[in-house]
């Protein structure tokens, strides 16, 4: 159940979710429509999108976006400004992984996916919509533990993922003063689909849901605005897989 503090604080905001139509940023938008929130979704498939949005319902607006491309960036926003002219909340979810390649075998063109999506895409979102937001703002960029821990045969991940920390810590520096707060999100093995591309045997039973990750960010967003979450670190009860 909501409590009346958390739904007064997040209801009637205006939240992007990149890649909300699966995983992490589904359960996500699920948590911020419950909340009151409108919620645009964005993702490279249109298909999924429609089919997230009908599930979240009509609250949800889905915008096809990939955001390793500039220009379908700048389209993203401006179709965001020109339907809600801010923006309250950003998760930048958008993500990959590759299979489990050590660095003498990892082919050029996933080492370029990994980064361009979870690093690039990372920046180029933020960038453009840091102009839509305002004091009160917030951004969860969405990093995993290999933010911090490193994990063989992931080094594309491993990397896309250290620099974005890298990012959210130089980001939160620097809109600290407009009253913009930044967190960084990392969870510990969660039950996405991400593993089929590197464990695809993996004993999901163990693992955290989306929906526990998703409640820990819609708490963290529903503090007042004097006081933040910077690093929300949630990891399985069972331990480490």
């Amino acid at each position: 159940m909501k409590s009346p503090a958390s739904r007064s604080r997040l209801s009637n905001k205006v939240a992007l979710i990149t890649g909300g139509n699966h995983g992490i940023g589904l359960a996500i938008a699920h948590a911020l429509v419950a909340e009151g929130c409108a919620v645009v979704i964005s993702g490279r498939n249109e298909a999924s999108l429609k089919k997230a949005a009908t599930q979240l319902g009509r609250k949800t607006v889905p915008m096809v976006c990939d955001v390793r491309n500039l220009e379908a960036v700048d389209r993203l926003f401006a179709d965001i400004r020109k339907r809600f002219r801010n923006l309250d909340i950003l998760i930048n979810n958008a993500g990959v992984a590759h299979a489990n390649w050590r660095v003498d075998q990892l082919p050029v063109g996933a080492w370029k996916e990994v980064i361009d999506t979870n690093l690039t895409g990372m920046f180029l979102v933020t960038r453009a919509a840091l102009p839509l937001m305002k004091p009160g703002a917030a951004i969860v960029n969405n990093l995993s533990i290999a933010a911090k821990r490193v994990f063989p045969g992931s080094s594309a991940y491993n990397a896309s993922k250290h620099g974005a920390l890298g990012f959210t810590n130089t980001l939160r520096e620097e809109v600290r003063v407009r009253g913009i707060r930044v967190m960084a999100l990392m969870a510990g093995a969660t039950d996405t689909d991400i593993w089929k591309s590197f464990w695809p045997q993996a004993p999901r039973k163990k693992m955290i849901s989306p929906a526990t990750v998703a409640q820990a960010v819609v708490n963290a967003l529903s503090l007042p605005d004097n006081g933040g979450v910077e690093e929300l670190l949630i990891l399985p009860s069972a331990g480490t897989l």
